[in-house]
């Protein structure tokens, strides 16, 4: 295959964020040691107090800040659409650090691969099953572990779907097919990465490179509460497997192994973890099953539950 590194493609990074001032203000800036600069950082909200005071006035990468409706969805499509010229959308949740070579590797890797609508990287820890990692601790852990030979830096393989917390995006196969996030997915959209990469699937290849190497951080202030998140285990994949974008035997499989994980961890449950919230989240999703009512909408309706 002939190496196209003289050519340059148009990207944008793209950081959905919810109540969480203090990491963009720690994690934003650590984008500018990148080897290749994004050309965009884009930033949505939903309030102009999510956004640390006097942000960005000292990067040098130009700096876009929106704000949209609430649901993570809304969030990821009002970016998709300031992006209008853009060759490559990276998203990245607002605790997720890259290694200094992440974009120029996403870079490499769409202008030698045609055929690729989606990457996502090689997660070398990933915090979201723990108490979360604070992002000095995970900066000092990230140059730890891009020194260690055992990250194989070389694979590349096919993926069922992107990870959201760093996944990019072919813009122009989006545009071309009236592709979006799914909108009826509200609040924290679980499995909106799974359904988007379904999509895309249809006219391309879904990656993931272990070249592009990060750490997420997984840090809880400001996710979703126990009950939503338990409501959506059960609830997306029904309306992901009616819909298409999941078989029903994977569906059936993802609701299956969080309903016995939050049954199990709600006997001697994580600190960092609402397992009996989520278990009462499933009993309600569950219950709205069986009176044939379900939907992901449906967790707007266990908010005072909470």
């Amino acid at each position: 295959m002939t190496s196209r590194s003289d050519q340059r493609l148009k990207i944008a990074v793209g950081i959905p964020s919810t109540g969480r001032a203090n990491i963009l203000a720690a994690t934003v800036p650590l984008i500018e040691k990148q080897t290749r600069l994004p050309d965009q950082i884009v930033i949505c909200t939903l309030r102009t107090s999510d956004i640390p005071e006097s942000f960005g006035e000292e990067m040098n990468i130009p700096l876009m800040l929106l704000q949209s409706p609430a649901g993570l969805a809304k969030q990821r499509n009002d970016i998709i659409r300031s992006l209008g010229d853009f060759d490559l959308l990276l998203f990245l949740d607002d605790d997720f650090l890259m290694a200094p070579d992440y974009i120029a590797e996403v870079e490499q890797l769409f202008l030698e691969h045609d055929d690729i609508v989606m990457s996502t990287g090689n997660v070398l820890v990933d915090g979201i099953g723990t108490p979360g990692i604070q992002v000095r601790e995970g900066t000092t852990l990230l140059q730890a572990l891009l020194k260690d030979p055992a990250s194989r830096p070389d694979m590349l393989k096919d993926i069922y779907n992107g990870y959201g917390c760093n996944m990019t995006l072919r813009l122009d196969v989006l545009r071309n097919n009236d592709i979006w996030f799914d909108e009826n997915l509200p609040l924290y959209c679980w499995l909106e990465d799974v359904d988007l990469s379904r999509l895309l699937a249809r006219h391309g290849r879904i990656v993931k490179s272990n070249k592009q190497r990060g750490i997420h951080l997984g840090v809880k202030s400001g996710r979703t509460s126990g009950i939503r998140l338990g409501y959506s285990q059960i609830a997306n994949p029904y309306y992901l497997a009616g819909k298409g974008t999941m078989v029903r035997s994977r569906a059936m499989a993802v609701a299956t192994k969080n309903l016995i994980a939050n049954i199990v961890g709600s006997i001697a449950p994580e600190a960092w973890i609402d397992r009996k919230g989520r278990l009462k989240g499933n009993a309600l999703a569950l219950f709205d099953l069986l009176r044939g009512r379900i939907s992901p909408s449906g967790v707007l309706d266990v908010e005072k539950a909470d």
